[in-house]
């Protein structure tokens, strides 16, 4: 590698103005060689045919955002309509000099397909609902000074997509919205141009290997790269220099590797979400991107997640982004940067370490606060094909898809799981993703829903709700009848025949079936179950609260066996629609919150399921829901230890009726790191009938209590 001092142009290349039509000026990120110009903001739009722009646009729409949000509004978004095919975008802006040798339009996210025009020229179309669209609009650039029109359009529903092609279907989602869904941005750089950079960490020796994709726009023979790898948040200088490349006559394109030692490097993960900043110049070109020094894979033998070279327990929840896209007040929060980091930092506050992007991907402002958050996140490609789905994606569809989607994560230290897909036996995401896994450098594990796992380094997803026994009584199991039958259940949650031939670990990212609306209304799955638990005439409080204590109950059961690489509630944000009405007019699942914008969760489940997800935490192994008066119990309490270290500290049983503690227990205990113990207690149980609760409590080294209820009679 030949080092050398690192020149940096201060002067800018040349200048941009924008405008909106003509009028407002946009912000621009200016580097030293490439531009970034901002087209957010509003656009306008109308609807129409899919061939033809219209000629008049009298709504207008933020981008990024959904067509929803236009206004005046059109009627009938996100449902097939008579009323149109497509919607169009459109904007306008002025360049006040020179187009330089590159001029690159990205557009992150949109859907339902898109074509784009530039002055009245076709530019291109690009199918994928989910992955970046990129078109070089060089060619249609006009001078400095003269007025560029973008059009942009997007068809109205997900039929107007191609059967062989992933469109995002969901068995419980009503509306497909389309828009333009995440950023829009023009690149204006010049030559050598840098098309884009892979980082992979090597956090045993310290270093990175770097893989850059550069494009010899103007043939030359040769060139240097110029690199600076700085700390992301002190912009602390880490390492800098240049590596030259010879020989480049002839080629397109080049791909150029080098390495960067990093002294002392600090380690990314979700205790300590360490981020670096790494930036390439050419003569002509200039690129910045984030990494974290970061491992993470999957031990067969083990069954267990390992981050860093440490084994590691997941513990989070489920985004279900496009199902709120369709939440009545959903409005412009997710594209709200400081609302996204405030629902990260509210799931930190459940000792979440995880999350599941569960069935599509969220703008990606997400992944960015993720990175700084903290997060491990399952990133699950929107792909669900039950035996109804009405799309019939194929291999050779969605190769193009998940090469596009790793190319614009590969450098998250967020993202640490590929998701292909989303409960679905089909041989065609095996087939792609063996296509792509190896453009990965740095070897992700992939994870394939209710398909066969493609290497014995993957994982597998396991769904046991054990409940929707009862949303229809023909499911209906003598062997499991409520809470008390959970002591017959196996700590291994069942999977699939496909699922089992590689023996991989599994990771529980869905279970329970017991969801309420926000208001507090059982959802169209869940109607039967609370009928059967409490009675057709329970209340509000009567729902919440025994939705949280079985929530609980439950994720203590999954995460005091051990038996899962990652336990993983669902879901921490999805779409209400409140009542316990049929489909199409009933949500199936919901979140937590009573509060949307101010993030306040519902108070039982705060109070009671964030001490289920205790990285030191406890399970009473006690499932009866009567015990004979004046009897002698044995009770066991299960012990957990999340951290790298040894916890030693007290622990309580007690049996207590309305607040007050009648028998009660206290012991020492000792949880050596990641391990999992038992203590045994004696107790007489009381003599009086009633209604009483168990209580096993932990008290941490901060003062926290931790606690396991089970309510019994007497």
């Amino acid at each position: 590698m030949l080092k050398r001092a690192l020149l940096f142009i201060i002067v800018a290349s040349f200048f941009v103005f924008v405008g909106c039509n003509n009028e407002t000026q946009m912000d621009v990120q200016q580097h030293s060689r490439r531009l970034v110009i901002d087209l957010n903001g509003t656009w306008e739009i109308a609807e129409g045919g899919m061939d033809m722009a219209p000629s008049v646009f009298e709504h207008t729409v933020p981008v990024p955002g959904l067509v929803d949000m236009a206004e005046p509004a059109f009627e009938e978004v996100g449902k097939k309509s008579p009323k149109r095919q497509a919607f169009w975008y459109r904007r306008t802006f002025t360049l006040n000099k020179t187009v330089p040798e590159v001029a690159i339009l990205k557009i992150h996210k949109a859907k339902y397909g898109t074509k784009v025009l530039f002055n009245g020229n076709l530019v291109g179309e690009h199918l994928s609902c989910f992955t970046p669209a990129l078109f070089d609009v060089r060619p249609f650039l006009k001078v400095a000074g003269q007025q560029n029109e973008l059009v942009v359009r997007v068809g109205a529903d997900r039929e107007s997509m191609p059967e062989s092609m992933p469109t995002g279907w969901d068995f419980e989602k009503y509306f497909y919205i389309p828009g333009i869904y995440d950023s829009v941005e023009l690149i204006l750089t010049g030559a050598p141009y840098i098309e884009r950079v892979q980082i992979v960490p090597d956090i045993k020796q310290s270093k990175v290997k770097v893989v850059a994709e550069v494009e010899n726009v103007d043939a030359r023979e040769l060139f240097d790269l110029h690199f600076r790898l700085r700390e992301a948040q002190t912009a602390k200088n880490v390492e800098s220099g240049a590596v030259g490349i010879a020989n480049a006559a002839g080629k397109e394109k080049l791909i150029v590797n080098f390495e960067i030692p990093i002294k002392d490097c600090n380690l990314w993960s979700p205790e300590e979400p360490f981020l670096y900043e790494l930036q390439l110049a050419t003569d002509g070109d200039e690129i910045k991107t984030r990494f974290g020094m970061r491992s993470f894979r999957f031990d067969k033998e083990t069954g267990r997640a390992v981050l860093n070279g440490k084994t590691y327990f997941m513990r989070g929840t489920n985004v279900c982004i496009y199902r709120f896209f369709e939440d009545a007040e959903r409005g412009d929060k997710p594209w709200r940067a400081e609302w996204v980091r405030n629902l990260h930092r509210k799931f930190k506050s459940m000792h979440w370490n995880s999350i599941r992007y569960c069935i599509g991907f969220p703008p990606e402002i997400w992944y960015d606060i993720a990175d700084e958050e903290g997060f491990l996140i399952q990133d699950e490609f929107p792909i669900w094909l039950l035996s109804e789905a009405p799309e019939k994606p194929v291999a050779e569809k969605i190769i193009p898809e998940y090469t596009e989607w790793m190319q614009e994560r590969w450098n998250h230290p967020c993202v640490v799981i590929w998701d292909a897909q989303n409960e679905s036996v089909t041989e065609e995401t095996g087939k792609a993703l063996q296509a792509v896994r190896n453009l990965d450098l740095s070897s992700r594990p992939w994870e394939n829903g209710w398909a066969e796992p493609q290497s014995p380094e993957d994982c597998v997803e396991a769904h046991p709700y054990l409940f929707s026994r009862f949303f229809n009584p023909s499911w209906s199991s003598t062997d499991f009848q409520g809470l008390r039958d959970v002591a017959k259940i196996s700590g291994v949650p069942n999977l699939r025949d496909t699922q089992r031939k590689l023996g991989v670990p599994i990771i529980i990212n869905e279970y329970a079936w017991l969801w309420l609306n926000r208001d507090g209304t059982p959802t169209c799955l869940t109607a039967n179950v609370y009928e059967k638990l409490l009675g057709p005439d329970s209340t509000t409080e009567q729902r919440r609260l025994l939705y949280a204590k079985y929530l609980a109950a439950l994720t203590e059961f999954w995460r005091t066996h051990r038996e899962c690489a990652g336990v993983l509630h669902f879901c921490g944000l999805g779409y209400s629609r409140a009542g316990d009405k049929p489909r199409p007019e009933g949500g199936a699942t919901s979140d937590h919150f009573i509060d949307l914008e101010n993030l306040t969760f519902e108070p039982s489940f705060e109070k009671y399921v964030r001490d289920a997800f205790s990285p030191v935490g406890l399970m009473i192994g006690f499932w009866a829901e009567q015990l004979d008066a004046g009897s002698q119990q044995k009770f066991e309490v299960v012990l957990i230890n999340d951290l790298h270290e040894l916890f030693k500290g007290p622990i309580r049983l007690a049996i207590e009726r309305d607040g007050k503690t009648i028998v009660e227990k206290i012991t020492d205990c000792r949880i050596d790191a990641l391990d999992r113990s038992v203590i045994a207690f004696d107790m007489e149980i009381p003599a009086e009938e009633g209604q009483y609760q168990l209580v096993a409590e932990l008290i941490l080294k901060d003062g926290t209590r931790v606690r396991s209820l089970r309510d019994f009679k007497i």
